[in-house]
């Protein structure tokens, strides 16, 4: 039977079931979950138990089904707006990222190694608008033709309204992580408590990895209350499989050999710990040294790290460094062949990868001195992050990416370690204010600024690093990246509003408006692109038109994963020649064939070849 492709997304719902049908058949039945008995095997029994703890606010459950509602959208490619459209590996979208999350599902399941975000902080003045439950995509173009729309803490839903914005995104943001992937999340103090929360629900409490604090600023703020706060939070937290942290490779420059020692080079430890005398009674005591007979005597509140006759061991091993001076404490040889590992962990304390004026000192600069984004990340501080989890050909992924810092720093660090990273940008189309530099400069939205952003960055790098681009083996430096659109699907839908009995002529319109499903302002790559996103096919495959008897069909991938053709008066002998290219599946209109004979016909050859038929 031959399967026809709608307009809507994975259906993440269903898709969840069977996933369990496969592993609990005996816990679905009539297609509906049986909760309890799913419970009941995993070693959880129902109680009426109403005092357990958990994170509630109003319109959680809405927020669940929200991310979970099949999007109508489609994503339009725009190569007008493109940079290097053909052979670059970059994604660029324009549109609300919970449509675009949802339309990514299918192709990018489990494939994104690391998401960035700096969401809005709900500090009163961020961009934070309520989700249309019925119609997302209806509300979504309603508000690209809007300013700026703030939350302020008058509101009565203050907290509410940014958790129902922030829930359905990760929710469907932790099914495109790999197994390894990892989640960095900037924060400040408005919300750190209650992303904490939600993150723990949707990447499970036990996938913590840590709480950066990163020093945002040197120079104190004025304020009222007279409380300068000059750090934010990276909230971090990975998929659950493994932990990819690569940390930093130790220096080893304080290490020497001074007395020849066999075992090789060693740095002078601290001997003692801070405890006093009345707590490590046993470790309070004189130490002398064997060969001058000098004493060496611990503080009160700081004892030897060691018992008598393991410190007496330590001194037989010729591990313990005793200086002349007494006042001076002795020391322990820390051999460096001796160290568990050659890295130091990631700390969590980021006081060294770059301060605000950085980020928006590289914007200005970028945009020839003009004042566009006063709050970008520094690229320091992701090219860290990023540099920790990612590395070949990984994907990042930032569905709120503002100024495109990520994009920034995903291209300056491959140019510096010879990585292919690739990255993936969602921003909505926020309109600039009229007032604003951005705006004066020509700059509508804040798309336009990220987008020519990208532009200007990538040229700065490929100008800096045109030598190393030229040496032999070295992969060309992808600067470039296709930029997509979000819109209503391509395909028509119906109009189910109801209708009156003396409106029999406006049910015969709907029918007839529905006999060719392609919209006819569409254009063929629009259905081609929606294809791909409906088949999980990557938007950065390639594709190119070829000819199959005078008609333009569309090959998908370098190796025909997907030949799709919309082309008017398919015949027979067209879909036989189109078996030569031996795609894996073959995607033509149904408003393409010549008859229904033709469209039976396609079928049973395609089926002799093995090959697929999917109609649209």
């Amino acid at each position: 039977m031959t399967e026809f492709i709608n307009g809507l997304s994975m259906d993440i719902e269903q898709t969840n079931l069977d996933k369990l049908r496969a592993v609990f058949p005996e816990c679905v039945s009539e297609g509906k979950l049986d909760i309890d008995k799913l419970l009941a095997l995993c070693g959880e029994y129902i109680e009426n138990d109403f005092e357990k703890y958990k994170f509630e606010w109003k319109g959680k459950a809405e927020c669940l089904k929200l991310a979970q509602k099949r999007s109508t959208g489609t994503l339009r490619p725009c190569p007008d707006e493109s940079v290097n459209w053909d052979t670059t590996q970059n994604l660029y979208i324009e549109g609300d990222n919970l449509e675009v999350l949802k339309l990514l599902q299918t192709a990018y399941y489990r494939k994104v190694k690391m998401i960035y975000i700096d969401p809005p902080y709900n500090t009163g003045n961020d961009f934070v608008y309520a989700d249309d439950f019925a119609d997302p995509m209806a509300r979504y173009k309603e508000v690209t033709q809007q300013t700026t729309k703030s939350n302020p803490e008058t509101m009565g839903r203050y907290h509410t309204n940014w958790l129902n914005m922030m829930y359905p995104r990760l929710r469907l943001a932790a099914n495109l992580l790999q197994d390894d992937g990892v989640i960095f999340i900037s924060i400040d103090d408005n919300e750190v408590t209650n992303l904490r929360k939600i993150c723990d629900e949707v990447f499970g409490e036990e996938n913590f990895v840590g709480c950066g604090v990163w020093k945002r600023r040197t120079s104190s703020a004025m304020d009222q209350s007279k409380v300068s706060t000059d750090h934010e939070y990276l909230l971090m937290y990975h998929k659950g499989k493994f932990l990819p942290f690569a940390g930093y490779k130790k220096d080893y420059k304080g290490y020497s050999n001074p007395d020849n020692d066999p075992r090789g080079p060693w740095v002078a430890g601290d001997l003692t710990v801070g405890m006093n005398a009345d707590m490590r009674p046993n470790q309070y005591y004189d130490l002398v040294d064997p060969k001058t007979g000098k004493t060496y005597h611990p503080s009160y509140n700081r004892v030897w790290s060691y018992a008598p006759d393991s410190m007496q061991k330590l001194i037989e091993e010729d591990r313990i460094v005793f200086p002349e001076d007494t006042s001076q404490r002795p020391m322990k040889k820390r051999f460096a062949n001796e160290l568990k590992s050659d890295t130091n962990p990631f700390s969590t304390w980021m006081s060294d990868v770059g301060l605000n004026t950085e980020g928006t000192r590289a914007v200005y600069t970028l945009f020839d001195d003009k004042s566009l984004f006063n709050y970008a990340k520094p690229i320091s501080l992701i090219k860290a992050l990023i540099s920790q989890v990612a590395s070949g050909d990984d994907i990042i992924l930032d569905f709120f990416s503002g100024s495109a810092t990520t994009a920034h720093a995903v291209m300056q660090l491959n140019a510096e370690d010879g990585g292919s990273r690739r990255f993936i940008l969602v921003q909505l189309p926020e309109v600039c204010d009229e007032k604003s530099e951005a705006y004066k400069a020509g700059y509508k939205n804040i798309c336009e600024i990220g987008k020519e952003r990208i532009r200007r960055a990538g040229k700065k790098i490929l100008e800096e690093n045109a030598q190393v681009s030229m040496e032999e083996g070295k992969r060309p430096l992808d600067v470039g990246f296709r930029v997509f659109k979000l819109d209503t699907s391509n395909l028509k839908t119906w109009d189910a509003t109801p209708i009156e009995d003396e409106q029999l002529d406006l049910l015969y319109q709907r029918m007839n408006a529905m006999v060719h499903r392609v919209k006819p302002e569409r254009s063929d790559l629009d259905m081609v692109y929606e294809i791909m996103l409906k088949l999980g096919v990557p938007l950065t495959y390639s594709v190119h038109a070829i000819d199959v008897n005078d008609k333009t069909a569309y090959a998908v991938g370098d190796d025909y994963l997907l030949l799709v053709c919309l082309a008017e008066n398919v015949q027979p002998e067209d879909v036989e020649q189109m078996t030569e290219y031996a795609p894996a599946k073959v995607i033509i209109s149904r408003d393409s064939f010549a008859d229904d004979t033709a469209m039976a016909n396609a079928y049973y050859i395609l089926r002799d070849h093995q090959i697929e038929l999917k109609l649209v």
